[in-house]
This record gives structure tokens, sequence and C-alpha cells, in this order.
């Protein structure tokens, strides 16, 4: 849910507009439109229904937990869409989204007047999603900084502030209120719950306090692989500095001193050589004013001597037994299960590997997703990973769709599944339908293969010439979308064309 503010009842109307941004041009949409853009249901609990005009196929997409649609998708024509919610003791409400093509119909629901209760930490995780709560606490770690994604932390515990708006109520300008790590900020928004993860989403902040201590600035950020020292210029109108080390890098990181002048601190720090791959780590620092903790951070990393490369990258690599290599990929075939001779395809390449250190020990099959370490090898001329080890694997377990049907949602068991194809919803990204038997079960994403990010995740079935009648095999993960099974993140492994 995307909810920026929250009116007063008498024009609670105008804010339940529809909107359509940039990327859908017009309000009134010429491929989709409906009876009305709100949908208003008694607290008491109830259904409300709008009528769907469109001149293709559409889907809907609802994220709000609370709230039950008649049907998530529908053709062309004239549709009849009914929404319903059980009873609430808090007013609610929230955006479902009806795309038909590349447009997009947006519909705001309301259930009662929406409240702000000022709350805990513990009591936004505890409370019901939706509801919209002004919390206080500290910035704990930015993990985004253009959409402002960010980590909020009291005395009972953490959440995540997914999305911040600007002093102007603006998305995707989150630099400009200034926020650091280890500032007291006061937040307002709704709550949701995305993978477990409990989240404020599109916050407005209500107050900032800046921390009282600061990192200035840095030497040595980037250590090379025999390590060195590494050092912080602070500024603290505190009581003095405490430095706090991961656990995780304690072994190769420590304080060689702290020096610190009136306001202004250095800490100097050294690191060991680093033997394996790239490696880095948060460093907090603490200071009171004798009654709260202020905290400010700055990050470390190392190279490491093994590369984390992509195929390609690797291919592209020169022939070398110095250098070693991180490779993650989906085993293809095996040309000798006692040895480890096999083939592994990652999104960007497909590349040969002589001989896996105990492969016949491990139980892997074709299908499953391993990582491996090794050098840049070649075989008249043919390239090859040579001495490997493996690092990890995933097993995958090849299922029917009515086995995956049964199974629960869980975002780290793979299946490899195969199907016929019945329909295309997205062929950019590969959303379709797959029919075995009498089962049928939506895939959320088709992609070239293990790793695919951004850009490299586009245009696979197009790519592939993958058709509507085609038989697919993917491997992905059992998922779920307002309460209907789909496979998601799905990982292309091969396919028959029904014209052979």
């Amino acid at each position: 849910m995307k909810l920026k503010y929250f009116f007063p009842i008498f024009i609670a109307a105008v804010a339940l507009m529809v909107s359509c941004d940039d990327e859908f041009s017009a309000t009134l949409l010429d491929e989709i439109q409906v009876s009305q853009s709100y949908v208003a249901i008694p607290v008491a609990g109830g259904s409300a229904s709008i009528t769907v005009t469109a001149t293709d196929s559409w889907t809907v997409e609802n994220s709000l937990q609370w709230l039950t649609i008649s049907s998530s998708s529908g053709s062309a024509g004239e549709s009849t869409l009914t929404f319903s919610a059980t009873s609430t003791l808090d007013g609610r409400n929230g955006e479902v989204k009806i795309k038909c093509g590349d447009k997009t119909q947006r519909i705001n629901v309301i259930q009662g007047l929406a409240t702000v209760a000022t709350a805990t930490c513990a009591d936004v995780i505890a409370g019901p999603n939706d509801k919209t709560y002004k919390v206080t606490g500290v910035c704990t770690a930015i993990a985004n900084t253009t959409y402002g994604n960010w980590y909020l932390k009291d005395a009972t515990g953490e959440i995540y502030i997914y999305g911040t708006l600007d002093a102007k109520g603006a998305e995707k300008n989150f630099l400009s209120l200034g926020l650091e790590v280890g500032d007291e900020v006061t937040v307002q928004g709704p709550k949701t719950t995305y993978n477990g993860v409990v989240e404020l989403v599109n916050v407005t902040v209500i107050k900032i306090n800046k921390s009282l201590i600061k990192v200035d600035s840095v030497e040595n950020a980037v250590l090379p692989v025999e390590g060195g020292e590494f050092i912080s210029y602070l500024t603290c109108k505190g009581q003095g500095v405490s430095v706090e080390i991961p656990e995780d890098a304690e072994s190769w990181l420590s304080i060689s001193s702290i020096q610190s002048e009136g306001t202004y601190a250095v800490v100097t720090f050294k690191a060991d050589a680093n033997t394996g791959g790239d490696r880095g780590t948060t460093i907090t620092f603490h200071t009171t004013d004798g009654t709260k903790d202020y905290t400010s951070q700055t990050k470390l990393t190392q190279k490491g001597a093994i590369i984390n490369a992509s195929i390609a990258e690797f291919l592209a690599a020169e022939v070398s037994t110095a250098q070693q290599y991180r490779l993650t990929g989906v085993i293809t075939d095996i040309s000798d299960a006692t040895t480890g001779k096999l083939n592994i395809r990652d999104f960007s390449g497909t590349v040969y590997v002589y001989k896996i250190v105990d492969f016949a020990t491990k139980g892997l099959k074709v299908g499953d997703i391993i990582t491996i370490v090794g050098t840049r090898a070649a075989y008249n001329e043919s390239p090859q990973v040579g001495g490997a080890v493996l690092e990890s694997f995933i097993p995958v377990t090849t299922a029917t769709i009515a086995e995956v049907l049964d199974k629960p949602v869980d975002a780290n068991t793979y299946f490899m599944v195969t199907g016929e194809i019945t329909e295309i919803v997205n062929a950019t990204y590969g959303n379709l339908n797959l029919k075995d038997g009498e089962s049928v079960i939506y895939l959320y994403g088709c992609y070239p293969g293990w790793g695919a990010t951004g850009d490299a995740r586009k245009n696979l079935l197009a790519d592939k010439g993958i058709e509507v009648g085609d038989q697919l095999t993917v491997i992905a993960t059992r998922g779920v979308y307002s309460g209907v099974a789909q496979l998601s993140n799905g990982i292309y492994f091969s396919h028959v064309s029904a014209a052979k």
C-alpha cells in the first residue's frame, strides 16, 4: 500500500480518487475503465461492487490482506468485481491495481476512517496490517537511498521502513531529508507485512533529532587483499566514544588506537590479509548524553583472493592457476557422476566443470543449484573450470503441478516443474499459466537463469521463441499472491516447442 496522507473525513472522498502516474498517462484509460475509482466498505464488514470494462484480458493486484476480491482476472468486455472485508475496530484503507496490457487502473478502498496511533516498534509488530502508526526510534541502517528504505529501532524492537516521503510528500527523494544512521526519527505510515518482515510503507518524517556522533570521513575504505589500516575521523558531541565491531569481523579486524581532542576523534583499525573472497563489515560508533545512546556507522570492504563472477565474466577472464573464482549456476547435465564432470548455467552463459572434489558423496543431480570455487582453465582452447571445490548447493525437487499445489509456501525450497503454457500474461517478464493434466498454476516470472537481475530478467520468451502451447520446464519456489497459489521467480531450464 502506497498511502501518503490521512485526511479529515469530510475530504476523504477527494483523497480516494483514482490516480494514474506517468507510466499510465491518463485517468480515463481507453484499454480499461471502471464504474467508480473508489470502494467504501462499512466498518461492520460487508461488500461493494464495481463494473470493469476492458478491451483485453486483465489481472488484479491486491496486497491488502484484509480485503477479498471476487476475481483475480478477467477477459475483454464488461465484468463485475466485488470487494469484501470483515468487521474492523480501526479504520483502514489501501489501493488495488487492475492491469490490462501495459496500462493500470488504480482503485482506492476504504473501510471506516483510518486513524494514526502513537506506538512502539513492538506495538507495530503485534498490530494489524494497513493500520497507520506514528513511531519514534533510531535509524540503525539504510538499505536504499533513492526510495528511503531503512531500519528503525527502539527499546522494544526493530521495524523496516519501506519508502520515505520527502518534506513535500514526494517519493524517490530520500537524500533531501539528511537522515543518517544514528539519528532519532519520528515517522508516520501504514503497516504491512511482506515475506514475514513487518514494514511501515511510504512514511512521512515528523521529526529528526540528529545523532551526537558522526563519521566525517574515512581513509582506505576499500582495503587490498594483503590488509592494512582503516581510519575513521569522527565528530562527537557526547560523553566519549565506544566502538562496536560485528562478531563476524572480529577474527580479521581489530582496533589499533583511539585518539580524541575536544569534539573530534580518530579511530584506527587493522585488517589482516584476506585469503578468502571479498568481505566487508559495518562498524558502529557509540556515544551518550547520559540518558540516550547515539550511534553512527561506516562501512569497510576488503578485496578477496576469490572473485565472485557470472559465468560470462568467468569465460572472459584469462587462463590462470593463481586466481580463484566463485560461480553459481544450475547443473544442466552430468557427464561423469563419479568425478563431477558437468555443465552449469546461470543467466549469462554455460561452462564446463572438469571435476568437483568429493562430488560423488554429495548426491547432486541435474537441476540442483551449486556454488563452486575454481580456476579459469582450458582444454584444447575450450574454457572450463579447473580444480573446482563445492562450496554450497540448493537441492531442487522434480514435482508435478498438483504436488506443488499441495506444498506450503516456502521461498527457500525449489521445485522443477514442467507444464504446457496455456496463457502468457506478461511476455516481458515471463508471467504465464502452466497446465499439467488437470492442474494449473500461475508462474510469476520466468528468467534466463540463476542470478538474473534488472534488465537481464526481461524478454526470455521472445529470445527463446517460446509461445502458448509449448512445454516449459522451470525451477521455482512455491509462492502465493492474494491467496492464490503460484510459482515464484522461475528460472528457465528447458522447453519443447509445440510446432515440433
